[in-house]
C-alpha cells in the first residue's frame, strides 16, 4: 500500500475514536523524515490514548507493527511511527501550543473529513397522556363506646 493510502487508512480509524480535526501533512519533498504526518486532535487524556490504542490494534490485524511510540506516559501528545507515517495524536491544548501545522508550513496540507452516516429521519410516535385521577378515601367512623356506663 502506498503511503498516501496508508495516511487515508489511519484517518479513518481516528474517526472511529472520535478524534477530530484531521489533517494529513505531505512531507515527502521537503524531508526525509516520513512521507506523511496524520495529525488529530481529542478532548481528553483517556481519548488521546484510546485514539492511539485503536490505531495500533487495528494496523497490527492487518500485520503492520509500529517501529516507535512515545507520549504514553503523559498523554497529551502520542506519537506513532510507521516509518513512512507518523501519527500525532494531541490533546487539544497541546496541539494548540505545538502548531505542527505552522512549523511544518511549507508542507501541503490534506483536510479530511469525517463521513458522517446517513441521519435516518425519527419515526414519530403519537404521545399520549394519561389523566391521573385521585379517589378519595373516605372512613368510616366507628361508634365509640363511653367507659363506665
Amino acid at each position: 500500500m502506498d503511503s498516501k493510502k496508508f495516511a487515508g487508512q489511519i484517518a479513518e480509524i481516528i474517526f472511529s475514536k472520535k478524534g477530530y480535526d484531521v489533517k494529513i501533512l505531505e512531507l515527502k519533498n521537503i524531508s526525509s523524515i516520513a512521507d506523511y504526518f496524520v495529525v488529530c486532535s481529542a478532548d481528553s487524556d483517556r481519548q488521546v490514548k484510546a485514539i492511539a490504542d485503536e490505531v495500533e490494534d487495528k494496523l497490527r490485524e492487518n500485520g503492520i507493527k509500529c517501529i516507535h511510540r512515545e507520549g504514553y506516559e503523559s498523554l497529551t501528545w502520542i506519537i506513532l511511527d510507521y516509518f513512512d507515517v507518523m501519527i500525532h495524536v494531541f490533546k487539544a491544548e497541546a496541539r494548540t501550543f505545538y502548531n505542527l501545522e505552522k512549523l511544518w508550513g511549507d508542507a501541503p496540507v490534506i483536510e479530511v473529513k469525517d463521513e458522517e452516516p446517513e441521519v435516518k429521519p425519527k419515526k414519530t410516535v403519537k404521545k399520549t397522556t394519561v389523566k391521573k385521577t385521585t379517589v378519595k378515601k373516605t372512613t368510616t367512623s366507628s361508634p365509640r363506646t363511653k367507659k363506665g356506663k
